[in-house]
């Protein structure tokens, strides 16, 4: 089971950091990623982190910042500079296979909003 939180609403510029934590499985031995769905759009792959560190981003590696703690069972995403066409639920998701495609989760969070304001 995985639960993001975290979103909330932000002025242009502002950083939020969400977070998503894992129980009921061992998450160190799960890849782990970020996607997001804006309002009218598909859900897109943000970033991935594997079991060991391996990162892979999509969205924005400059303004974005992918991390795990697997003693406490939770990744994190910082975003920083946030901008409106951020706006999105954001869903974490937990997998066998390091990937950027949906299909390769087996897990998802509940998905949390983030709106950013202009």
């Amino acid at each position: 089971q995985l639960q993001a939180y975290g979103g909330g609403l932000v002025q242009a510029g502002g950083s939020l950091r969400l977070s998503c934590a894992a129980s009921g499985h061992t998450f160190s031995t799960y890849n782990m990623a970020w996607f997001r769905q804006a309002p009218g759009k598909e859900r897109e792959f943000v970033v991935s982190i594997g079991r060991s560190g391996d990162i892979t981003y999509y969205v924005d590696a400059v303004r974005f910042a992918v991390s795990r703690d697997n003693a406490k069972d939770t990744v994190y995403l910082q975003m920083n500079s946030l901008k409106p066409e951020d706006t999105a639920v954001y869903y974490c998701a937990a997998g066998t296979k390091y990937s950027s495609r949906q299909s390769d989760y087996t897990f998802w969070g509940q998905g949390t909003q983030v709106t950013v304001s202009s």
